[in-house]
């Protein structure tokens, strides 16, 4: 009995890795991004990734993140053209959790508390950065509301 438990263990460890034909999984998204914007205590940075998105100046990707930003109702809350509604502007140049690209994408596939759901669930990382591409893209508004974080 020991014995075939031993073999179906071999077996089946033998079989996990090295098929060609199984897709490779897209790489993980850190569970931690440091923000070189931010000021480090002592002048040194927390441990972290950085990250980049990968369509930065790629004018078709925030065309394309702009039909996302509208199908998947982002105008909703941040308004048309995102302007800012019962959500932030996302174009009036003041971020409450900092504008750069990796700082957006941490918004919108991991949310912030009281408001922004999480879409790292639903969306692949590919159409986050698509988002982000989108959201940078948008020229900073001349009329800037009164709010600010």
């Amino acid at each position: 009995m020991r014995l075939r438990l031993l073999a179906a263990l071999l077996a089946g460890a033998a079989c996990t890795g090295g098929d060609p034909a199984r897709k490779a999984e897209p790489p993980a998204v850190p569970a931690s991004v440091r923000y070189d914007q931010h000021v480090f205590a002592g002048g040194k940075a927390p441990p972290g990734d950085s990250l980049v998105n990968p369509f930065v100046g790629n004018a078709k990707s925030a065309r394309e993140g702009e039909q996302l930003f509208a199908s998947m109702n982002c105008d909703g809350c941040h308004g048309g053209g995102a302007t800012g509604w019962v959500a932030p502007s996302l174009n009036d140049g003041r971020w409450k959790y900092g504008g750069s690209a990796a700082a957006i994408f941490q918004s919108i596939y991991y949310g912030r508390p009281q408001g922004m759901s999480a879409f790292g669930g639903l969306l692949s990382p590919e159409i986050v950065w698509k988002l982000v591409s989108y959201v940078q893209s948008l020229p900073v508004s001349k009329a800037v509301p009164t709010q600010t974080w």
